[in-house]
């Protein structure tokens, strides 16, 4: 399908992620994620979940960086092009660029990847080896079978520890010399990242994404300061679905048993489409009233036509469609609102405002004294009989 066919499918018209809600917690490039985000449709919650400390103004990467001028490292690692590109324009603005430089030209220098060896090579400077996976698993393969006993190593940090890293080199006798390119600190306004918790535990998020470990980890953090740990694991193991640009990232995450989702790039873009494929097959369509309706995560698609639906009216929705064509109680839709409280009315007005939403009033069937249904199409009844 060329690209003209394709715009003229009726999804393009709304873009994929249209009516889903998605939360960014990057500090780093988080307008280019996000752009790309809102550009597909999606409505974005950012919510940096820390904040880089500016290399030249960072005093311990100043310190490793004399240190290793001092005392030759046999090999440096570098893992990230915008944390090589960023320390070499450091030690210039300190004064030790040259000598940094000259250190590096006469050490054992890999690169983790196609992005950082170009930014080894805009320095001046020529790695040895270079993983084509882009993987940091076959750098210490390499290094570990060409045995690191007595070698002083030199590891570019990106904002966290190396998960089992480090511990293997030293473990295999090598002396291993963190380099913190950049380091993070809480945000100093913890705002967003509350109001972002609130939303993703009260289902008004469809999904998280994390491009570095340190922020995921924050964001646990967080929610363990304000007693929400259950509550956000409970939604990022059923509704709320966590996207993450790498394997690395993903670590905090997997250790609470938390799925995620992950591009075979580890890349921005790759992250995006991967979130258009993955977040419309999660949402439900059903056959209602001789029209195509998917619920998705803050909106509703009526034959292809977007329709915005409030907060009130998609927990209604959401509480008619766990059984289609079953009538729900007034009462037990009274609990699915927030904040209702115990007035029945204000189930009628919720209800009346989400058909309006809908413009297709017929999709839900009012049950006298009983409560309210979707009205499933006949042919579905079977189907969702024994839902």
């Amino acid at each position: 399908m060329d690209e003209e066919q394709q715009a003229t499918r009726p999804e393009q018209a709304h873009g994929p992620l249209a009516g889903f809600t998605v939360g960014v917690t990057a500090a780093r490039r988080a307008d280019e994620l996000g752009a790309l985000l809102q550009r597909r449709g999606a409505q974005v919650l950012h919510a940096p979940a820390l904040r880089i400390v500016p290399l030249a103004d960072d005093s311990e990467l100043l310190v490793a960086t004399k240190e290793l001028i001092d005392q030759a490292p046999d090999v440096v690692i570098a893992t990230t092009a915008i944390g090589f590109r960023g320390w070499v324009e450091a030690a210039d603005g300190w004064g030790l660029g040259e000598d940094l430089l000259g250190r590096l030209r006469g050490v054992e220098l890999l690169a983790r990847g196609p992005k950082v060896k170009g930014a080894v090579r805009a320095a001046g400077l020529t790695e040895e080896w270079s993983p084509s996976s882009e993987s940091m698993a076959e750098v210490l393969e390499r290094l570990l079978d060409e045995g690191v006993e007595g070698r002083r190593i030199a590891v570019q940090l990106h904002g966290e520890p190396l998960p089992g890293f480090v511990e293997a080199l030293r473990e295999a006798g090598g002396e291993v010399v963190g380099v913190p390119v950049y380091r993070w600190l809480p945000p100093q306004d913890i705002g967003p990242v509350d109001r972002l918790l609130d939303a993703t535990v009260s289902g008004g998020v469809d999904a998280l994404t994390f491009t570095s470990a340190p922020a995921a980890t924050a964001l646990l953090r967080r929610a363990e300061e304000r007693g929400l740990t259950a509550e956000l694991l409970a939604a990022l193991h059923h509704d709320v679905l966590a996207a993450c640009v790498g394997p690395v990232t993903a670590v905090p995450l997997q250790v609470h048993g938390v799925d995620t989702v992950q591009p075979e790039r580890f890349r921005l873009g790759p992250l995006v489409q991967l979130l258009c494929k993955e977040l419309p097959t999660r949402a439900r369509t059903l056959p209602i009233a001789g029209h195509q309706m998917q619920i998705r995560g803050q909106a509703v698609v009526v034959d292809d036509e977007l329709r915005p639906v409030p907060p009130a009216g998609m927990s209604l929705l959401r509480s008619l469609a766990r059984r289609p064509g079953w009538v729900v109680s007034r009462a037990e839709l009274l609990r699915a609102l927030p904040g209702a409280g115990r007035d029945e009315h204000a189930v009628e007005t919720a209800m009346a405002r989400l058909r309006s939403s809908l413009g297709t009033p017929k999709l839900i069937q009012t049950v006298v004294k009983r409560g309210y249904r979707l009205a499933l199409d006949p042919a579905a009844d079977a189907k969702y009989a024994d839902a």
